[in-house]
């Protein structure tokens, strides 16, 4: 993940104004486009998401929004760090603005893609262990595996899991994802 422009210092007035047809995304402060549409299979990764978390989460006041969907994770300081997660799940509606979420989501799930991985097992990894994502998710379509993130004193514990497993979501007490659904063939 490279910056754009190394030289500049961007915060969240700034990205919010920029109109020319691309999506970005601001890690303290430097700028960094999105990679183009993605492929059928993540596209069907996040839908079978959307859908389990969607379903469980009916009439719970826990809310499931797919990208694009800011969050601003520094947002009561700096306002300088604004990610497009695949999936977030936010459990406290006062966190909800216009167009995001202003603070730390409940659940982030980055899915990735060759052109990404990197950037979600290294960057945001850090970056949302940094600002208090209690939960993490990195699904990788061409593995049909999810890594799976706990916040537990600052750092995150891991778990990884194959495509014939059920996962239990740690911060939604109950719901467990079926992941033969997620990566039907």
């Amino acid at each position: 993940m490279d910056a754009l422009r190394k030289e500049e210092h961007y915060t969240y007035n700034d990205y919010s104004s920029w109109d020319d047809g691309i999506r970005y995304e601001l890690i303290d402060g430097a700028v960094y486009a999105m990679s183009p549409a993605p492929s059928s299979a993540h596209q069907g990764v996040s839908m079978a998401l959307s859908i389990q978390l969607g379903s469980y989460l009916k009439g719970k006041p826990c809310k499931v929004f797919a990208a694009p969907f800011d969050v601003r994770l520094n947002a009561d300081t700096f306002d300088d760090t604004v990610v497009q997660p695949d999936i977030v799940v936010i459990c406290d509606q006062e966190k909800l603005s216009g167009t995001g979420c202003t603070g730390a989501p409940d659940l982030v799930i980055e899915i990735t893609s060759p052109s990404t991985a990197r950037n979600d097992r290294l960057i945001k990894f850090n970056l949302y262990q940094q600002y208090g994502v209690r939960e993490y998710w990195i699904v990788d379509p061409d593995t049909k595996s999810v890594t799976v993130h706990i916040l537990e004193s600052g750092k995150y514990i891991t778990s990884a899991y194959a495509d014939t497993d059920s996962v239990a979501v740690h911060v939604l007490d109950g719901c467990t994802i079926d992941l033969t659904e997620v990566f039907e063939r």
